[in-house]
């Protein structure tokens, strides 16, 4: 048959009419047999007719799929919507059929303009006098129903039968189409819309769409849309019915580009509403030019030969048996997903699902990302980006990662910054992370992981600016201006900081010495002290000035110092679990303070941690102040070396005595031991003992309120911790004390250390240290040796 004749039976009921599954690559093989066979003058393709002046793009090597269009409102960047497209993707491979053999290609679907104003809830023309609830019908899904009538229970699984694993298909080229259409107008017939009122809007664009480009390429025209379309694009109606049906749609201002999309964002429902479970696996079966089963699980083999498993030919060879046994016992033309994955959970995991996970992440669904080039629209701050990712060599990527940056080294440092100013733009690209092996200030830890939405947050906060840098810096300072909350604006001194936002900092400051100013709540105070010392630390770090920062973060400190006291009188418990997290915050930013002021103009003010330990004291000691407040007050200062063992053993005593409730007694041993408090335990047998005997005088009656407390505080011991403290309690507290009164006459064994012992190691140490460049040891040298011999 000639092309000729064959173009007329194809084109002579009208446009030749491919009915698709989206990212579907059977269908994506068929839609090229069929567009070789049909030679159309133009191809119309299901999408926004908004992005027609991307398509040529599509012609770029440096377009890889998985991409996607993303179009989004001009005024509100958030409000966006995906349509995207893998290279199985019959939508792609008809674009790219059509830039190939120099066709004209369009986008026939409702605009984007219309789409985006439609999901802000506008009324929906489909549905306005026809009658309908508007309520939403109960969508029906073509497949499972399809699937169901042919006796299957999983669509996905009926719809890899009958259409991806045909390979090239029979030898009509239409056969496939025609016989989905059939399908489909059953379907249509029975459920009408199925639940889909917008699709009556949808259908009559593009049948408009149709015509008009019947009209000017003639009639040899190819459609390729969702196969749930093609009976309603068959339909004859009239140009007025259609036109009336798209009158008064809702209308935003658009643009539009292609962005990267990923293999994992293709197993969601999303854009084009197909998700897919194993983009992957349909990727391969796209890419196989045969033996698609046996190329799959030597892929496998490979994967798991990289996680050091023993897979070998062997392993590879009977798993290829047994997923053809398989699918031949359960009735199927081809091994699907399921017999390969039986195979080879049986043969190369050995039963096991753990590494079954691991090729069903990288594998069946997998990490692939696209790419774009340059060319593709895009606005400023997208660009400024992607140039700063380049210069920092900073890849965005789809597959989770951890980055360990050094911040002394200029590349690392400038990563930070770019991911910090990302962060505060709203941008997640990544999170930070708990540094491994290193808790300095010069090392950060991100956990990086690029998805596609992203790309709108980047449009989102391009309002800001035109570059990362200046988008940072302008959103800084209008959260300066809007916050409310002292806390909030120096979490936001912190971020300025981390980022290196230095333009940003003076309207940060002012900010904060206002609200400072302002709030006279202590807790308030305390909360905002520790970010603020945070920033202090790492502006030393990057080679900020931090200068101002130094004199605010002081006076936070001398307000805090005044105000507590007070403020932690006639608390109830839950107020002084809070204040308890407030005092143990503000103990440690005044100990990173005092380091940081160490030298400086700031350190005028006095010795902060004396007078923050006068605080301590004062907390310890006041009778209105909570129980868990008080104990903790204690515990500071004992850790600090500022309470002797003997004082706090007396403090203990007091508030464990007869006359104090035994609720706030629990309190304060909360108060006092959480936190680490089971060393001190062990190792203190006084403490322990009062604890014991107070615990075993506690009455029966009030036992049971105060077992929570007490549960609390000793379940966050470790394990050893506990075990060591039960063996104690078990033999008694004070057994360790008459056991070292015996063994006191031993020598070597007293209460104190022995000099003369001690000194006898030292020759041993010098010849395992080594001496020093002049051939001896200094007297500092033999007093350290003397203290560790000791």
């Amino acid at each position: 048959m000639s092309d000729a004749s064959a173009r007329h039976g194809v084109y002579g009921s009208g446009p030749l009419l491919l009915g698709v599954r989206h990212h579907g690559p059977g269908s994506a093989r068929a839609v090229r047999a069929a567009l070789d066979a049909a030679r159309p003058g133009a191809v119309l393709v299901e999408g926004p007719p908004d992005a027609d002046p991307l398509i040529p793009l599509a012609a770029d090597p440096d377009l890889r799929p998985p991409v996607a269009l993303l179009a989004h409102a001009v005024d509100e960047p958030g409000r966006s919507a995906f349509w995207p497209m893998a290279e199985f993707s019959p939508e792609w491979v008809a674009i790219r059929w059509a830039l190939e053999h120099d066709v004209p290609a369009r986008f026939i679907d409702l605009p984007a303009a219309h789409t985006l104003a439609w999901d802000t809830g506008a009324e929906d023309p489909a549905g306005a006098g026809d009658g309908e609830s508007s309520e939403p019908d109960l969508r029906v899904d073509p497949l499972a129903v399809l699937a169901g009538t042919a006796g299957h229970d999983d669509p996905e699984r009926w719809w890899e039968d009958v259409v991806e694993h045909r390979g090239a298909g029979p030898r009509d080229p239409f056969a496939p189409f025609a016989a989905l259409e059939e399908a489909m107008t059953a379907l249509r017939e029975r459920y009408g819309v199925g639940g889909r009122q917008r699709d009556l809007v949808r259908e009559a664009h593009m049948r408009l769409q149709v015509r008009a480009a019947r009209k000017e390429f003639g009639p040899a025209v190819a459609v390729v849309c969702g196969a749930w379309h093609v009976p309603a694009l068959r339909e004859r109606t009239t140009v007025t019915a259609d036109r009336a049906l798209l009158k008064g749609l809702p209308k935003v201002r658009t643009d539009l580009t292609w962005v990267p999309w990923t293999h994992r964002r293709l197993a969601r429902s999303s854009g084009y509403g197909a998700g897919i479970d194993s983009p992957g696996w349909y990727g391969h079966l796209f890419r196989a030019p045969d033996r698609p089963v046996e190329r799959w699980l030597t892929k496998v083999a490979g994967l798991l030969r990289e996680e050091d498993r023993m897979v070998s030919s062997a392993h590879v060879i009977e798993a290829v048996r047994l997923a053809g046994t398989l699918a031949a016992m359960r009735g199927r033309p081809l091994p699907g997903l399921s017999e390969t994955t039986d195979a080879v959970r049986a043969v190369m995991c050995d039963g096991s699902d753990v590494p079954l996970a691991l090729v069903h992440d990288r594998l069946v669904v997998g990490d692939l990302l696209g790419e774009v080039p340059e060319t593709a629209p895009a606005v400023p701050l997208q660009r400024d980006l992607v140039r700063e990712q380049r210069r920092l060599r900073l890849k965005p990527e789809a597959l989770e990662r951890e980055l360990e940056l050094d911040l002394r080294k200029e590349t690392d440092a400038g990563r930070g910054r770019l991911l910090h100013r990302l962060r505060l733009l709203g941008v997640g690209w990544g999170e930070p992370a708990e540094s491994r092996g290193s808790t300095g200030t010069f090392r950060e830890t991100w956990r990086l992981r690029w998805e596609p939405e992203l790309s709108v947050r980047v449009a989102e906060a391009g309002v800001w600016g035109t570059t990362v840098l200046a988008a940072a810096t302008a959103k800084a300072e209008a959260d300066a201006l809007a916050a409310r909350a002292l806390a909030d604006v120096t979490a936001l001194a912190e971020h300025c900081l981390l980022a290196g936002l230095p333009d940003a900092l003076p309207v940060v400051m002012r900010a904060l010495a206002d609200r400072a100013a302002l709030d006279t709540d202590v807790g308030h105070l305390a909360q905002a002290l520790p970010a603020l010392v945070r920033s202090l630390r790492y502006g030393d770090v990057r080679g900020t000035d931090t200068g101002a920062l130094a004199g605010v973060a002081a006076g936070l400190a001398e307000r805090v110092f005044v105000g507590l006291p007070p403020a932690c009188a006639a608390l109830d418990a839950d107020a002084a679990q809070e204040m308890r997290g407030h005092v143990d915050a503000v103990h440690t930013a005044v100990g990173l303070l005092a380091e940081t002021l160490a030298g400086t103009p700031a350190a005028g003010h006095g010795e902060l941690r004396g007078r923050w330990r006068a605080v301590l004291r004062t907390l310890a000691t006041r009778d209105t102040v909570p129980g868990v407040v008080r104990g903790r007050a204690v515990r500071l200062l004992l850790d600090d070396g500022e309470l002797e063992p003997g004082e706090a053993a007396r403090l203990m005593g007091l508030v464990l005595s007869p006359g104090t409730p035994p609720a706030e007694a629990a309190a304060w041993i909360e108060g006092f031991a959480g936190g680490g408090g089971g060393m001190l335990l062990v190792h203190d047998e006084r403490l322990l003992g009062l604890v014991d005997a107070w615990l075993t005088g506690v009455p029966a009656d009030a036992f049971t309120d105060v077992l929570p407390l007490l549960r609390r505080t000793f379940s966050a011991y470790e394990a050893g911790v506990r075990r060591t403290l039960g063996e104690l309690v078990r033999r008694g507290p004070g057994a360790d004390a008459a056991r070292t009164a015996r063994t006191a006459a031993v020598p070597g064994f007293a209460a104190e250390p022995d000099t003369v012992r001690a000194d006898a190691v030292l020759p041993v140490l010098r010849l395992l240290l080594g001496p020093d460049a002049a051939g001896g040891t200094t007297k500092s040298d033999d007093d350290c040796l003397t203290g560790v011999g000791a």
